[in-house]
């Protein structure tokens, strides 16, 4: 007959909880996969994974960051948290602090206490106004690609992370990297037929719903949303004098400064000809002619250079309308944007004004 061993009551009862917490992983990893594989829309894909992370790691502040290859930085596409919000769509360079650390090493990174940490950087506190003490990152790879970060945060009154948290995250990330990838070659299938060939932007067949479901949007939550619409100072001009083919390179590099320009969260459209759009989510009238003049900046700032090393510099004229206080309607919002933009024309161009 073998003996009998019997095990401390404490001992056991540890030994049954960390049995209890494996099994539990398991099933959440089991599910994370159907859930994560159900959808191809690339944004229920990141709403689900960030659902995930806190439920199981239950983290104060929690990001998930992507890279952003035109621009070689990550932009904040999910931020939640105290003071979360401040930071959704904001961009760090590839080096910057802790996630840039992350993704450009392809590894994942615990710190117990960032005070100890020299890649650590305050300025994301001092915009979230919240107190960092611990990070748990780690990246999302596909193959060869850095696809981007999830970040997670605890202050000083919370346990820090552990390396069985950074298991169970890394876990997680690669199920998010494959669901990522999966929905952005859905996403490139798709935009085919909502892409302007000429610039990569979205077309004006893309614009009449982007503009319908984020006016349902901002009425539902009661949320700001503007809309620039502005057109290319004197384009028939540099089509007459240098051929069409200067014109469409002029065309192209004004979509390459948009991209660079706006926020991730923002629609940049060519409507037609040299006419463009940008949808502004969350941005109220103020913020959006701020946004208009910056626009006009970066185009003044970056003229075409022709061949021969002359320039070609780029102006435009802007109009600025705002939902509820110009329109409530999606059509109306984008005419009443469209007749700022004709009274600057009117007015002499290269000028920004609000409906």
């Amino acid at each position: 007959m073998k003996p009998r061993i019997d095990l401390p009551a404490m001992e056991s009862d540890d030994l049954l909880q960390r049995l209890q917490r494996t099994i539990e992983k398991l099933e959440a990893f089991n599910e994370i996969g159907k859930v994560l594989t159900s959808t191809l829309d690339i944004h229920e894909v990141l709403r689900r994974i960030m659902d995930k992370v806190q439920e199981l790691l239950q983290p104060v502040n929690w990001s998930l960051l992507l890279v952003d290859p035109l621009t070689e930085s990550l932009v904040f596409e999910i931020a939640r948290g105290p003071g979360a919000e401040r930071l959704q769509g904001e961009r760090i360079g590839l080096e910057e602090g802790i996630a840039g650390w992350v993704v450009t090493r392809r590894r994942p990174l615990l710190v117990e206490d960032v005070r100890k940490d020299p890649r650590f950087s305050s300025r994301f506190d001092a915009a979230t106004l919240f107190t960092t003490r611990s990070i748990l990152a780690v990246p999302l790879c596909f193959g060869e690609r850095s696809l981007g970060v999830i970040e997670l945060v605890k202050g000083p009154k919370e346990a820090p992370f552990t390396e069985e948290d950074l298991q169970t995250l890394g876990t997680i990330a690669d199920y998010a990297a494959i669901a990522l990838e999966n929905a952005w070659n859905f996403q490139k299938v798709q935009e085919l037929t909502i892409l302007d060939e000429h610039t990569g932007l979205y077309n004006a067949r893309h614009l009449e719903q982007v503009l319908e479901s984020e006016v349902k949007r901002a009425r539902r939550f009661d949320r700001p949303l503007s809309v620039i619409f502005f057109d290319i100072d004197h384009f028939k001009l540099v089509n007459d004098h240098h051929g069409h083919q200067v014109g469409s390179a002029i065309l192209a590099k004004v979509g390459e400064i948009l991209r660079k320009t706006l926020r991730s969260v923002d629609v940049p459209v060519r409507y037609g000809g040299d006419e463009f759009v940008c949808v502004l989510p969350e941005t109220s009238k103020a913020q959006a002619l701020v946004w208009a003049r910056e626009i006009r900046a970066a185009l003044q700032r970056h003229p075409y250079v022709l061949d021969d090393g002359r320039e070609i510099r780029v102006d435009a004229s802007f109009g600025v309308a705002s939902f509820p206080e110009d329109a409530q309607a999606p059509d109306e919002l984008l005419r009443r944007a469209d007749f700022a933009m004709y009274r600057v024309k009117q007015n002499g161009r290269g000028d920004v004004a609000a409906a």
